[in-house]
C-alpha cells in the first residue's frame, strides 16, 4: 500500500510521523505486531451464530470449563474469552488499517471459536479472510463502532460481562497500533495520539481506557489503563493483566511485571 494512501488520514499520518521521528519503520513495526499463527485450525461455530444463539457459547463454556458453573468463575471465563476475541481478532484489523491505510470490516460469519484442546494456540478465536472490499479509515471506524455496539447485548445481557470489562477490552483492541510501540516513542505524544484516536469511535470504548505515561526500570513508556477488570486473576492460570488500572500502583513498584510490547499482559 502506498504511503500517500496511508497519510490521507490525519491520525494515521501523525502515527507514522511519530514512529519515523524515533527512527522506527511503521511498516516493519506493524508487520511485527501482526505476526500470528497461520496454521489451519478446526472450528466449532461462528461469532455470528453466538450472537444469534448465545446458548451455543454457554453450553461450550460449561463443557470446556467445569468451574464455570460457579457464577463468579463463569463471569471471569466469558470476560477473558471476550478479551481474547478483542485482542486476537479486532486488534489485527486495526493494525492492518494503520499499516495499509485501508482494511476490510470484521465479518462475524468468518470469525470462529476453536476447540479448547488446541492449547498451544494463542487464542481460541480464528478470523478467516472473506474477500470483502477494504474500507477507508472513516468507513472502517464507523462500521467497527457499530459492530461493537451490536455485539454488546449478547455479552452483557446473556453472559453478564460487565460494561467495564467489555468496553475496556474493545478499547485495548482499537489502540493496538499504539500498544505496539508502548516503550519506543515519546510517551506523552503517544498517549495524546492514542486518546484522540479512540475518541473517533462512537462507542463506549474511549470511556474505559486511559492512556498514561509511566516508568518501568527507569524507562519511560505509555500504558493503556483499563477502567474495568476482565477478572483474569480469578482463573487458575490467571494473574493480573498489565493494563489493569486497579493494580497499577502495585505493578509500578514491581518492574518485573512490566507488560509485553503487544498486549501488555
Amino acid at each position: 500500500m502506498a504511503v500517500t494512501e496511508v497519510c490521507g488520514d490525519p491520525w494515521l499520518a501523525s502515527y507514522r510521523h511519530l514512529l519515523t521521528s524515533h527512527g522506527l519503520s511503521p511498516q516493519n513495526t506493524l508487520n511485527s505486531a501482526l505476526a500470528q499463527d497461520a496454521r489451519p485450525r478446526p472450528a466449532l461455530f461462528s461469532l455470528a451464530q453466538v450472537l444469534a444463539r448465545p446458548e451455543l457459547l454457554e453450553n461450550q463454556l460449561l463443557e470446556d470449563y467445569p468451574d464455570a458453573c460457579h457464577p463468579r468463575m463463569h463471569k471471569a471465563r466469558v470476560s477473558v474469552l471476550h478479551q481474547s476475541l478483542a485482542l486476537q481478532v479486532i486488534a489485527p484489523r486495526v493494525l492492518r488499517l494503520f499499516r495499509d491505510g485501508v482494511c476490510p470490516p470484521l465479518n462475524p460469519d468468518r470469525i470462529f471459536l476453536c476447540p479448547l484442546e488446541l492449547a498451544d494456540a494463542p487464542s481460541r478465536w480464528v478470523n478467516l479472510n472473506d474477500g470483502q472490499t477494504p474500507l477507508a479509515p472513516e468507513a472502517f471506524i464507523e462500521i467497527t463502532a457499530d459492530q461493537m455496539q451490536a455485539w454488546y447485548p449478547a455479552f452483557r445481557q446473556f453472559f453478564g460481562v460487565s460494561p467495564g470489562a467489555y468496553w475496556s477490552s474493545v478499547g485495548l483492541a482499537l489502540g493496538a497500533p499504539f500498544s505496539a510501540v508502548w516503550n519506543q516513542v515519546d510517551p506523552e505524544a503517544l498517549c495524546a495520539l492514542a486518546t484522540s484516536w479512540l475518541a473517533r469511535f462512537e462507542c463506549e470504548a474511549n470511556r474505559y481506557i486511559d492512556w498514561i505515561p509511566a516508568e518501568f526500570s527507569q524507562q519511560r513508556c505509555a500504558l493503556p489503563q483499563r477502567r474495568g477488570c476482565c477478572l483474569k486473576y480469578l482463573l487458575p492460570d490467571g494473574g493480573y493483566c498489565g493494563t489493569c488500572g486497579i493494580y497499577r500502583k502495585q505493578r509500578m513498584k514491581e518492574a518485573e511485571l512490566a507488560p509485553c510490547p503487544q498486549c501488555h499482559q
